[in-house]
């Protein structure tokens, strides 16, 4: 179980709102949200209603004036509960859309796709255990991306402009 709690204002004050589970619609809640601390459990939040627009993954942490550490003007419109679970991660990543041309197995972190697959893009992906995060850049910088067990035919599926992918993480409760 986790839970997470945005503040209408920095540093953790004004008008709150305790959240434990997936939420589409932060706004009907709050007018706005400046500060954000996630008490227990993982969560990605997203930029509009619905868990769309930008995303962000937040795991248990204080974060008191969310926009400077963003650099988005706009508000949190959603969040989505990420839960974790011990044992094995596995996904296929493949250079083509509809999971055709090159095939690469991973099992754990990699900081740079470029550097272990020898590709610059990835057209759609298979996620058999464990939930991800891949990013727009190596070192685990740039736009983020949920990504949880199922298929993605195009990387349109999972939300992204493009089908860039420079990193991809695991995400584990630590």
């Amino acid at each position: 179980m986790g839970k997470i709690i945005f503040y209408e204002d920095k540093n953790f004050s004004g008008r709150h709102f305790e959240c434990y589970e997936d939420c589409g619609d932060l706004l009907s809640r709050l007018s706005c949200c400046n500060s954000i601390r996630v008490e227990s459990g993982c969560f990605m939040i997203y930029e509009k209603p619905n868990y769309t627009g930008n995303q962000f993954y937040l795991r248990r942490g204080d974060y008191p004036d969310f926009h400077q550490w963003t650099g988005v003007d706009g508000s949190i419109s959603s969040c989505r509960h990420i839960h974790t679970e011990a044992g094995s991660f596995n996904m296929r990543l493949y250079q083509r859309i509809e999971f055709g041309g090159q095939m690469m197995d991973l099992i754990d972190d990699c900081p740079c796709v470029m550097d272990r697959f020898h590709v610059n893009d990835i057209f759609s992906c298979n996620v058999a255990n464990g939930n991800w995060v891949f990013y727009e850049h190596p070192n685990y910088r740039g736009r983020m991306y949920l990504i949880r067990p199922g298929e993605y035919k195009r990387f349109s599926e999972w939300g992204g402009r493009s089908a860039t992918v420079g990193s991809i993480r695991r995400i584990m409760d630590y």
